[in-house]
């Protein structure tokens, strides 16, 4: 009996003690120094800016929003500007995207971002259909964002370009979008998207009018071309890698056109 009494008394005594915890939290306030605090709401101030119309929705509208608050600072810890012009790299064999941001008067990389699902094979694409991913020199104005996109959110990155119409190759409505599924197109997931396309949509808006989208079979080192010089591919991958090298030495995206059923590089303005 005795020991059922204590048994009893102790039940009563936690039971007690409990009580007194949850009722008087007070009580608790210092003892546990590593208590986590409610989350405040973001002070980070978002700029706005209106120098150019780019179609937006509430699904755009509400991301935008909420990674901004987050990006804004881990820009200003890396010397990077809020709605600064971008510049957008991929490299199919590697499953890269590389995000650029203008600083000063050049470019450098914020982030690297893993592909989360392309198809096909090295080599550009050819025929509407063939599962392809594009290889190329591309642009993305403010008509070709999508803020309500099957994909989450997405950009067009205006395949085929007038290298690819030259050639005879067709296509159309190849995309960088959210998600985790692609045919022909840049997955992303819908969170790492969401990050790509406000800093595409900010610098559109700041007066950017568009911004480049280089695509890349792989890193075009030496040790790379000379690995796949025996492709069919090689003379195209030669031309790509000129544009490749131009921005690699000056961290300026090259102005690209066409001649000769070639591309040529200089200079560029945007």
């Amino acid at each position: 009996m005795g020991s059922e009494r204590i048994a009893v008394s102790g039940d009563f005594v936690r039971a007690a003690w409990l009580l007194v915890w949850v009722c008087c939290p007070c009580l608790s306030s210092c003892a546990d120094d590593d208590a986590v605090e409610p989350s405040k709401p973001s002070s980070v101030k978002i700029p706005v800016f209106n120098k150019q119309q780019v179609p937006s929705s509430p699904r755009s509208r509400e991301a935008v929003a909420r990674v901004s608050s987050l990006l804004i600072p881990q820009l200003e810890n890396l010397g990077l500007s809020y709605g600064t012009p971008i510049f957008i790299r991929i490299f199919k064999e590697e499953r890269e995207l590389e995000f650029w941001l203008r600083q000063g008067k050049k470019y450098k990389l914020f982030r690297t971002y893993p592909i989360a699902a392309m198809s096909g094979q090295l080599g550009p694409k050819l025929l509407e259909g063939d599962g392809q991913a594009p290889e190329g020199f591309y642009y993305v104005s403010p008509s070709r964002m999508n803020p309500n996109s099957r994909f989450h959110l997405s950009m067009n990155l205006g395949y085929p370009n007038h290298y690819d119409r030259v050639h005879g190759r067709t296509g159309s409505a190849l995309m960088i979008h959210g998600g985790r599924a692609s045919i022909g197109c840049f997955a992303m997931t819908d969170a790492n998207i969401e990050e790509i396309y406000a800093l595409a949509e900010v610098a559109l808006c700041n007066g950017q009018t568009f911004f480049r989208v280089h695509c890349f079979p792989f890193r075009m080192s030496e040790a790379n071309m000379k690995k796949y010089a025996q492709s069919k591919w090689d003379s195209f991958w030669l031309n790509l890698k000129e544009g490749y090298d131009f921005f690699e030495t000056s961290k300026l995206p090259p102005d690209v056109q066409v001649e000769e059923k070639k591309y040529v590089f200089g200079k560029a303005t945007n």
